[in-house]
């Protein structure tokens, strides 16, 4: 520190400012942009105003355009070196694993089947977090608690709650899984088939209905869908770990494979029957189309029947996953009304 910057600064503190804190805060160690890490000039940008009448000389004395050192907390931000990407810290989508955020997705997972590497949870959480602990040392899994800070880096933009893990892929079942689901709760097969269903929210909530109205299994396209992802995950509260999802290549095809296995298929449209009419005992399963487009013209003839739900106000139409719930529970109604 130059004689004149050391008198600036006994300067300030005669006059009884603060050691930390105006307008320069990035120098005593905040979180900042990348942008921000410039040395020169532009590094004292944001000083006060007697700071700078302090660096002023008499006769226009040429400023010192010196880069200024860095300091070493700066280079540190949630205890990683920030040349690096998170991704490269963290291991995010380079080891084969996902996370999983959440607490009640990241309790599933631990009872679920998928392997569950570590949870990590944020400093101070309390409440259902002891209970997480609990299963993940009954099961042998690393529990690591860090800063807040390093959950968000994890897990951007999504309700954490303070709790993520890292786990293994998601994984779809075969055909056969549901039907010895089924068998295994002594009834019929009750399958939801979404064709072309973009929207991850709403394939999270179908997923989360479905398991909540007993049904056995969920069927989605490989191509032009939503898959199985994070965002699907938290949507479905923890049901994705439980419900089986089957991708296949040909909704088409598969239509015409359950129907030979004796699977009535009903397709959700505007035209139908009312569902509250029709009868939904047996094995069956319901198609529910795109968002906008609805079910397509090639799978809605290969369904058996059709149904609709009746709009008794000025929208003429329900959300995807609204609508599938609906359906869902007419036919759980059917099935207890009729003790099958």
């Amino acid at each position: 520190m130059s004689k004149r910057d050391n008198k600036r600064f006994t300067d300030s503190d005669r006059k009884g400012a603060p050691k930390r804190g105006g307008k320069n805060r990035r120098d005593y160690g905040e979180t900042y942009s990348r942008e921000s890490r410039r040395g020169g000039a532009s590094a004292s940008r944001g000083r006060s105003a007697s700071a700078a009448g302090a660096r002023r000389t008499s006769g226009g004395a040429k400023k010192n355009t010196g880069a200024r050192p860095q300091r070493e907390d700066r280079r540190r931000v949630l205890g990683f070196d920030i040349a690096e990407p998170f991704e490269k810290e963290l291991n995010i989508g380079t080891d084969g694993l996902e996370v999983v955020a959440g607490r009640n997705p990241v309790t599933e997972a631990l009872n679920g089947e998928r392997d569950v590497e570590r949870v990590f949870i944020a400093d101070g959480a309390e409440g259902s977090v002891s209970r997480i602990v609990a299963i993940a040392k009954e099961q042998g899994v690393i529990v690591d608690f860090v800063p807040k800070e390093k959950i968000d880096a994890m897990a951007p933009g999504t309700k954490h709650q303070g709790v993520v893990a890292k786990v293994s892929e998601y994984s779809y079942a075969d055909m056969d899984e549901v039907f010895e689901r089924a068998e295994a709760a002594g009834e019929d097969p009750f399958l939801i088939i979404l064709d072309e269903v973009n929207d991850p929210h709403n394939l999270g909530a179908v997923i989360r209905t479905a398991e909540c109205a007993g049904a056995h299994g969920v069927i989605i396209p490989k191509r032009r869908a939503a898959s199985l992802t994070q965002t699907v995950a938290l949507s479905a509260a923890g049901a994705i770990e439980t419900m089986p999802v089957v991708q296949v290549t040909n909704i088409a095809r598969t239509i015409e494979e359950l129907k030979e296995k004796g699977v009535w298929v009903g397709a959700a449209d505007m035209d139908g029957e009312t569902y509250y009419e029709a009868d939904l005992t047996g094995p069956i399963a319901v198609v529910i189309g795109n968002e906008g487009k609805g079910v397509g013209r090639l799978v809605k003839e290969k369904c058996d029947f059709v149904l609709s739900i009746p709009m008794y106000g000025s929208i003429n139409s329900l959300n995807a996953s609204n609508a599938a719930a609906v359906l869902m529970y007419g036919i759980r109604r059917a099935r207890t009304q009729s003790g099958k």
